[in-house]
């Protein structure tokens, strides 16, 4: 099944000319990762306490500049020689706490989702993630296979907040039918990563 994370060699490419600036102004990966984790978080924060209605048009642009950072990172590490233990540890680390502290709010709050549903959609995201990492344990590569991998997820709920905020109320029925696809193409997701590390 296609995912958005097919398409990372030609984001990447678009991104070579950020890259040389950035780190021509001396930044590193692991700041771009610690910006990106920040930038989630702020945005989070808005999504609890700001306007909603700007709050669902701000959340598509902070999903798709925070996934031009986590491109951004690991690109300046591999062709600057840049790599780390520290950086693969940020690197895992703020993308799964990005992740909580951005989607919990914008879950809750704008999408008026159940905390329950809200934390089976983090958990099974997390879980997605880690079982991305067991193909690394186990010797093998990272595995970022979709149907609903970390790209897809950023996907689909900056798509759903722009539909929200331009008023398709219809979308609320997310609480139900489609959110159990979701939920199954995540679990379906974790699923693939599982059997290619094995």
């Amino acid at each position: 099944m296609i995912s958005v994370y097919q398409l990372k060699p030609r984001f990447q490419a678009l991104l070579q000319p950020v890259l040389r600036r950035l780190r021509h102004w001396g930044f590193t990966p692991n700041s771009l990762t610690i910006i990106a984790f920040l930038l989630s978080l702020a945005m989070g924060c808005y999504s609890f306490y700001g306007e909603r209605q700007i709050a669902l048009f701000l959340v598509p642009a902070c999903l798709l500049l925070r996934m031009a950072l986590n491109a951004l990172d690991g690109m300046m590490a591999r062709q600057f020689n840049l790599q780390s233990k520290l950086g693969a540890v940020l690197n895992e680390m703020g993308d799964l706490l990005s992740d909580a502290v951005l989607y919990y709010p914008v879950l809750y709050v704008l999408f008026d989702m159940d905390p329950i549903w809200v934390g089976w959609f983090i958990f099974l995201s997390i879980l997605n993630e880690f079982a991305g990492l067991i193909g690394q344990a186990l010797g093998g590569q990272r595995r970022y296979d979709g149907p609903m991998g970390k790209s897809d997820r950023a996907l689909l709920i900056g798509v759903l907040c722009l539909l929200i905020g331009f008023g398709l109320p219809s979308f609320y029925l997310l609480n139900t039918a489609v959110w159990i696809i979701i939920f199954g193409l995540l679990i379906w997701s974790t699923l693939k990563r599982l059997k290619h590390a094995l």
